[in-house]
């Protein structure tokens, strides 16, 4: 079952699936595009549509108990749904960034929940979260809003990885680097409305940027995709799973600076204990 399937990462996934010969649950809000951009020939009685906004409750629900009720069964959700936001962290407003999480986090947890008792009762299932490199390292100028909103995702799926994986099932982040995907289209990279002068070689400088290197990304996100289903349904799936050089350098030099920190205020930090 794959969320934000008529486009991207999302319908590379539903490719590589169905060309891997599993049935596939396709969501997306407008799933006539699914049908448009996946060819299905020979595999129609394993591709399954269903209309699906991720902030709508009922209509997650509506799509896990369709499919259910069309496959028995569901082994591998894929929480693709989500957009993009850019902008200083004091140019986006409240609205924009609540809009921004109700997507990529309650959005998130809303299938997540909807799934678990169907993964619960089979005592098995894979919970792929697509995440970002900004999830886990330092989100650029910029990007600090968007970056907030994947933090938050890979809190609650390491919590989450600890509470089901006893019950058979598996949790796994995706953190890819820049990808050849929509995510810096208009119609997925939402842009703060408020600019301030200020941040014109910060935050403006994400702005012009992300515009000028679209559709020019090294990343191939049909190989991305080939990847994620490789580590989909693995006994040994990993919780994180970066992909992309630039995703992998970036967590290395995240981890290098948080220890470098913890080296510089161990003494300090193990010094606050009651005498």
């Amino acid at each position: 079952m794959v969320t934000g399937a008529s486009r991207g990462f999302g319908l590379e996934i539903v490719r590589r699936a169905l060309d891997g010969g599993d049935a596939v649950v396709a969501c997306a809000r407008r799933p006539e595009e699914i049908v448009d951009n996946v060819d299905a020939t020979g595999a129609a009685d394993r591709l399954m549509t269903a209309v699906l906004d991720v902030t709508d409750t009922a209509q997650v629900e509506a799509a896990v108990e369709s499919a259910v009720a069309r496959f028995g069964r569901i082994d591998i959700v894929v929480n693709n749904a989500g957009r993009g936001m850019v902008g200083a962290v004091e140019e986006v407003t409240d609205g924009e960034a609540r809009a921004l999480f109700d997507v990529n986090v309650f959005g998130v947890l809303t299938v997540t929940r909807a799934v678990l008792p169907v993964l619960r009762r089979q005592r098995s299932g894979h919970v792929i979260m697509m995440s970002s490199m900004g999830g886990f390292s330092q989100p650029g100028a910029g990007w600090g809003i968007y970056g907030a909103s994947k933090f938050a995702v890979e809190g609650f799926s390491e919590a989450l990885r600890n509470e089901v994986s006893p019950l058979g099932i598996a949790v796994t982040l995706v953190e890819p680097g820049v990808f050849r995907t929509d995510f810096l289209d208009g119609s997925s990279l939402d842009t703060a409305r408020e600019v301030i002068a200020d941040y014109a070689d910060t935050a403006g400088r994400t702005r012009d940027g992300a515009v000028a290197r679209n559709r020019t990304q090294q990343g191939d996100p049909a190989k991305a995709a080939a990847a994620i289903i490789d580590v989909a349904g693995r006994p040994d799936a990993p919780l994180r799973l970066p992909l992309g050089a630039d995703a992998v350098a970036a967590m290395e030099a995240k981890m290098v600076a948080v220890s470098a920190d913890l080296d510089a205020t161990r003494a300090v930090a193990t010094a606050t204990a009651f005498s």
